[in-house]
């Protein structure tokens, strides 16, 4: 996509939409929040963006301008401050003065032609709601397994995660897309800052601290797409979990000395939403089944209680099976490949709690596109043509080793079956670690 960074529109109901570009996106020729007969409040229209599309973007500007439409193209020439810098830099604008809301897509997005309708309302009615968030729906869920298990994870995230918080406290972590909200909210709390790859979450934090109120709305929902290569899915995992990391340790001191919010909330952010679900989850599910339940069958007089090793993982399994009952059958697998992605979060998080050399790295994620051909996407069980050290993951490797090492003993000295369990772990390492999991692109 070159150095476009933002489309801006603006229409007649005093909302802007930006759309954040990556680099590798399909154009996608369809009227995406209202059609052009439309007669309502909102007449918008959004371009997503394709590598040396920039003229096509503009072209397409100009043929709305033509027809009426308020609409502005702005292009940015720089990546100061990645996907905040641009937002700030897009929010400086003399013509968002006019707006009360801003509506944010990612370019891989595809909201339906009622969004704002279905959204803003919301806002328009309850003057202290500062953000409305939508339900992402995945159109490439079935490219292969990988983005099978995303979607598991992600369903259960907006299903119990979002809704959640947006029931009890009011609160949420913004996804940083296909989200409205209020311009008076993001400058009234100090607007965007680049000083965490998760600006999205940054700017919820601040806006709930203030007293400001967010609501996800499941029923809406916006087609998206997966990562589907492990390399883009590893760079999304690292800048998701080492930025939430990241914030918490920049952030504490100021949730604590929140003067607007109450106590339990205080102790909700703090504790439930950054301490457990953003630190402590990652290096718990590394360490307790990739290390303490391996290494336990090397000293027999360990003894590793039925709740850690049989009861709280059928009870996790469970949880997201509800949400996919259609996908129940393939839990082993959400199982096995999140217990190998824990070893890559655990090193991020501990990244971004003691703000390593990486801990601001910013990976445009990558995705394949909608309109790709079907035979130009390889599945995973054909060997992929990329270089090999670009594949190989020599962490995954060695531990699948360490673990077949100590199946193999509990098989001859055992006096459990924790074997099979850790047998199907190494297997998922290795299956890893030689970079056969997701789609890649044929060069042919």
């Amino acid at each position: 996509m070159g150095n476009i960074e933002r489309l801006w529109l603006e229409g007649q109901g005093n909302t802007v939409v930006p759309v954040s570009h990556g680099k590798r996106y399909c154009y996608t020729d369809q009227e995406s929040v209202i059609p052009r007969e439309a007669g309502g409040p909102f007449t918008y229209r959004l371009c997503l963006g394709v590598e040396n599309t920039l003229d096509m973007v503009e072209v397409e500007c100009r043929l709305w301008a033509n027809k009426g439409i308020n609409i502005n193209y702005e292009v940015r020439e720089n990546r100061r401050g990645y996907k905040a810098g641009a937002l700030k830099e897009g929010m400086e604008h003399s013509y968002v003065q006019q707006c009360e809301f801003v509506a944010i897509f990612d370019s891989d997005f595809q909201p339906e032609p009622d969004f704002l309708m279905r959204t803003v309302p919301f806002m328009v009615h309850n003057s202290k709601i500062a953000l409305v968030q939508a339900c992402w729906q995945f159109v490439n869920f079935s490219d292969c397994l990988m983005t099978r298990i995303q979607k598991m994870t992600l369903d259960y995230h907006f299903k119990v995660e979002q809704e959640a918080g947006s029931s009890t406290f009011a609160f949420f972590g913004f996804n940083g897309t296909a989200g409205v909200w209020r311009i008076s909210a993001i400058n009234e709390v100090g607007g965007w800052k680049d000083r965490t790859t998760v600006e999205d979450m940054d700017l919820a934090v601040r806006a709930s601290l203030k007293g400001w109120k967010l609501l996800y709305v499941g029923d809406v929902k916006v087609k998206s797409e997966l990562p589907s290569t492990l390399k883009a899915y590893r760079h999304q995992q690292h800048r998701w979990t080492c930025g939430a990391a990241h914030l918490f340790r920049k952030i504490i001191v100021e949730i604590s000395m929140a003067k607007e919010v109450s106590f339990w909330k205080k102790c909700y952010l703090i504790y439930s939403f950054f301490f457990v679900r953003k630190i402590v989850a990652h290096i718990v599910t590394f360490f307790l089944y990739c290390i303490v339940i391996p290494t336990s069958v090397l000293v027999p007089e360990v003894i590793i209680p039925t709740w850690g090793v049989v009861y709280i993982p059928t009870t996790i399994t469970l949880l997201n099976a509800i949400r996919n009952p259609s996908s129940i059958h393939l839990m082993p697998f959400w199982i096995l490949f999140e217990n190998v992605m824990s070893m890559h979060r655990m090193k991020a998080t501990m990244i971004g709690v003691f703000e390593a050399g990486s801990v601001n790295e910013w990976v445009v994620t990558e995705k394949l596109g909608e309109t790709l051909l079907e035979k130009t996407k390889i599945p995973i069980l054909e060997k992929p043509s990329s270089r090999l050290r670009e594949r190989i993951h020599l962490p995954e490797i060695g531990f699948a080793v360490f673990l077949f090492l100590c199946a193999c003993y509990n098989l001859a000295y055992g006096k459990n079956s924790f074997y099979v369990y850790i047998y199907l772990q190494a297997v998922a390492f290795l299956v890893v670690g030689l970079g056969y999991v997701g789609c890649f692109i044929s060069n042919t």
